[in-house]
Parts: structure tokens; C-alpha cells; sequence
């Protein structure tokens, strides 16, 4: 496994991830606790010291799982974990959206001290938004509150995971240096960031979490135009409609070009490739939620990255899209 800077922070973080969405059981799908807890451990045998989970994820129930595995591991682990706004707010919330009806002061810290309960950990590394409007930036009580929870020890970095097609609205908070890390959609189809919050993150410090390097499991190549998702999996949604079958189209053509160039390279190992050869990235969290799924996504940490020609080359795959919201037309 290799190691990144976290930013202005001195952590020597992992470069791959333990994504615990999946592990939360209540949006992917199945998830049995004892294969996420195996998932966890193989994780961490192979490297992994930075977990990435959320509140959201299974009302807490991934925290509690993490929570339950750090117990009995020796190892420092760095886990960011994620507020959601105030129930009934939608995501993300309107530009002019106000900080106090989304996340007041002492929801924040409130909401800390739940997760730090189920993690059985006196201080969060890495306590986030788990969305964002452009109005906060103009706001200070949440910076107020993240401040405090600082001085008091419970969290030791702040940052926020930002909406999927608008990363670029969280810069002047970077820039005012309020955030400590942001997270992010990069991949094949996503590059959007490179070209504007990216190097504002690097030329400032600030760390980067790559989430969505599959787009949603797309670009590790398994999906066919028969693939079914199981009842109650979020991507029943994301792939509603035309949305899978413009994907496979887009993939097969992904597949192609890494089997003529680069022979024996499985695109989901060029999907993470592609990620971790991003200078401004920090570390990149593929959803783990198996042993095999470990084993795989760490394998590519290998220090074998693409050069930057090539990573011009493949702006070809650029492609911008919204499927929470839009459905692809025919």
C-alpha cells in the first residue's frame, strides 16, 4: 500500500480507501454485518488506515460496525464520518439555501457526539458536511461550531463532501482556509474537477477524497443490459430508464480502448489508476464490502500511475451527467 499527505495535515493516509456506504445494509443491496466486518479487517491487513462512512449510512449502523472492528485492532486508522442536514432538507439544498436551517450549531455538535458513541472513539480525524449550498460560505456558525468541537478534541480536521456536479461551490471556503478536505466525484466520466477545484485544493492545502471511481459500479465493467439490482438499491434509481444502457454503450468503449493500449489491464483497475494519478488527490474510496472487493481495490496501489500524456488522452471519456436527478434521453 502506498501513502499520501493529507493535505496540510502530517498524516500519512492510504492512497485506496475503505468506502463504508454498502456496509451501512440499507441502500445496496444485502449486506450480512459479518461479511462487512471481514471486509473491514482484510482492509486493514492490507494496508487501508483511512475509512470513509456517514450518519446517513444505515441510521448509523456502519459507524457501529467500524466502531465494533476498531475495538480490536492495534493500528492508528483515520475515519471521517458525515453529518447529514436536518431531516427534510433536500440535497443539495437551494444556493441561497440558510446555514441554520440545514445544519444550526448545536445539531452539529450534537450529531458529533452520536458518531463519536458509535465509533466508541473520543475524537473523530475527519468530521464532514455530508452536503453543501454556495450560501454557506458567507455563513460563520458553522465554522463556530467546528471550531469548538476542535478545541474540545472531538474532531481533528473538518471538511465537506460536496455535490456531485458542483464541487467548484465550496472554493472560497478553501480559500478562506475553513476546510480542511473536501470529497469529491473524479473519475473517467467525471473529470470536471480537474480543471478548476483540484488545483485550488492543491495550491491551498487542502486534502482531496476521491469518492465514486466506478461511477456507482459502472466502470468496473460488470454490468450488462440485463443486470437487475436487488429492491431498495439506490441504483435502481441512479440507473433508471436509458441511464444503464448509455453507460454499458460508454464502457464497452472504455474496455476497448484499455485492451488495445494497455493488454491485460481490467478497466476497474484503470478506473482507480486513473484517480490515484491525479497529483491534488489525497486518497480514493471505492465502496468495500466484501474480502475479494479488498483485495482487488487495494492490489492497485502499486505505485504504477499514469503518465500525464496519457491522462490527456483519455479526456476523450469526459462526460457530465446528473443521473440523480436527469434521466438520460434516447
Amino acid at each position: 500500500m502506498k501513502y499520501r499527505k493529507f493535505g496540510k495535515l502530517d498524516w500519512n493516509i492510504s492512497e485506496i480507501g475503505f468506502g463504508a456506504w454498502a456496509i451501512g445494509g440499507d441502500m445496496w443491496g444485502p449486506q450480512k454485518d459479518e461479511e462487512s466486518v471481514k471486509a473491514l479487517h482484510k482492509a486493514i491487513d492490507l494496508g487501508v488506515n483511512f475509512i470513509d462512512t456517514a450518519q446517513g449510512y444505515g441510521n448509523g449502523h456502519s459507524e457501529e460496525i467500524i466502531g465494533k472492528v476498531l475495538k480490536n485492532r492495534s493500528e492508528d486508522i483515520f475515519i471521517a464520518t458525515k453529518i447529514p442536514p436536518v431531516p427534510g432538507i433536500s440535497w443539495p439544498p437551494p444556493d441561497n439555501y440558510p446555514l441554520r436551517s440545514a445544519f444550526p450549531k448545536s445539531y452539529i455538535i450534537e450529531k458529533c457526539e452520536e458518531s463519536l458513541r458509535r465509533l466508541g472513539r473520543d475524537t473523530i480525524d475527519v468530521y464532514q458536511f455530508h452536503t453543501w449550498s454556495v450560501n454557506f460560505n458567507n455563513e460563520d456558525e458553522w465554522f463556530e461550531a467546528v471550531e469548538e468541537l476542535k478545541k474540545a478534541g472531538k474532531i481533528r480536521a473538518f471538511g465537506v463532501s460536496v455535490p456531485d456536479t458542483t464541487p467548484d461551490i465550496i472554493i472560497s471556503s478553501i480559500i478562506n482556509g475553513r476546510i480542511d478536505s473536501v470529497q469529491l466525484i473524479f473519475n473517467l466520466f467525471e473529470q470536471y474537477p480537474k480543471w478548476n477545484i483540484l488545483p485550488v485544493c492543491g495550491k491551498y492545502g487542502t486534502a482531496v477524497i476521491v469518492r465514486v471511481p466506478f461511477d456507482e459500479g459502472a466502470l468496473t465493467g460488470k454490468y450488462t443490459p440485463e443486470t437487475k439490482f436487488p429492491d431498495g438499491d439506490v441504483r435502481n434509481h441512479y440507473f433508471r430508464g436509458n441511464n444503464l444502457k448509455k453507460v454499458i454503450e460508454r464502457v464497452d468503449n472504455i474496455k476497448k480502448y484499455f485492451s488495445l493500449k494497455y493488454s491485460g489491464q481490467e478497466i476497474a483497475d484503470s478506473a482507480l489508476r486513473f484517480c490515484l494519478s491525479e497529483d491534488n488527490v489525497s486518497t480514493v474510496i471505492p465502496g468495500i464490502r466484501n474480502i475479494r472487493q479488498a483485495e482487488l481495490n487495494t492490489s492497485v496501489s502499486d505505485g504504477k500511475l499514469f503518465a500525464p500524456e496519457e491522462m490527456k488522452d483519455m479526456e476523450k471519456f469526459y462526460w457530465r451527467k446528473n443521473f440523480w436527478f436527469e434521466e438520460e434521453k434516447n
